[in-house]
């Protein structure tokens, strides 16, 4: 039996990952600052610690005695700073892990995350990588992940508004695009498995690319609309959208550069799709959820 602790347990991906190991017997701590949404993991057995991942102090009585650690940059769409607040987080856990006793991280990453500048919301993770590289004496194994499928259920109300589905990335653009539940479930077997050394990364790209147009007749055709359109909006135009559906000036910008940064054929240069990083979850599976949210937008 090992300890492990999770941040973002109650998220997509660290919620899956907590019960997982939770279901093998293994102990799991996981922080949080409100509790409503803990009680599934803690009724399971998970310890709950209430603090801010920010807080260093704080961070080393968690991982005090740990084995291994899952941990992601938490999304703050209201932050100034969008990339300041990125790196607070990533350099309290790298702190927070010299003396733990943690031998092993897995950590959520992203396609892009290889962008020194220009990558928007990936940056803070390019940065993430750059800090845990430094720490000596700890295998970390970086998760570079698609893009999330589940981001598109954000546009649900605009379709149901509008009538059309719209974000600043061509319509063409082929992109990787994998359900978050498939990221946890590499994840966990990973954690599980321990088996990972040095500093490592693994990229997990969904079942297939996907352009969003293909995204649009997928997603039209589940909530009985065949007939659907895809608009690309020009960056200004997308970044006071995303303002008017209360993201912050600073999430926004990044949001669009990270578009940007897509469109340009930057983000999506350094991978190779193969068997082993595709992930079962098609987006025409994923289509029920929307259709979900669609009907409750």
């Amino acid at each position: 039996m090992k300890t492990y602790v999770v941040l973002g347990a109650t998220g997509h991906t660290g919620k899956p990952i907590a019960l997982g190991l939770l279901a093998k017997g293994h102990n799991v701590r996981i922080i949080a600052r409100n509790t409503a949404r803990t009680r599934e993991l803690t009724d399971q057995g998970a310890v709950l610690f209430q603090g801010d991942g920010r807080d260093v102090e704080f961070l080393k009585k968690v991982f005090h005695g740990a084995d291994a650690l899952y941990t992601l940059v938490p999304l703050d769409t209201q932050a100034v700073d969008y990339y300041q607040m990125q790196v607070s987080h990533v350099t309290a856990v790298a702190e927070a892990l010299k003396g733990s006793g943690i031998g092993h991280v897995v950590a959520l990453s992203s396609l892009g995350a290889h962008l020194t500048s220009g990558a928007g919301v990936v940056q803070g993770l390019q940065k993430m990588e750059e800090v845990f590289n430094e720490l000596t004496g700890i295998s970390v194994l970086y998760l570079r992940a698609g893009y999330f499928l589940e981001n598109g259920l954000g546009m649900a109300p605009m379709v149901k508004m509008m009538n059309m589905l719209g974000t600043p990335v061509k319509a063409d653009l082929k992109i990787p695009m994998v359900a978050t539940r498939d990221i946890a479930a590499v994840g966990l077997k990973h954690l599980l498995a321990l088996d990972f050394t040095g500093k490592s990364l693994v990229y997990v790209l969904g079942a297939r690319d996907y352009s969003y147009e293909e995204i649009t007749s997928i997603y039209g055709a589940a909530i009985g609309n065949p007939t659907l359109r895809y608009i690309q909006f020009p960056y200004n135009d997308a970044k006071q959208a995303m303002m008017m559906m209360g993201m912050g000036q600073s999430a926004a910008e990044r949001m669009v550069e990270f578009s940007k940064a897509m469109n340009d054929g930057l983000v999506f240069s350094e991978h190779q799709r193969t068997a082993d990083n595709t992930t079962p979850t098609t987006a025409e599976e994923f289509a029920a959820a929307f259709r979900d949210a669609y009907e409750n937008s």
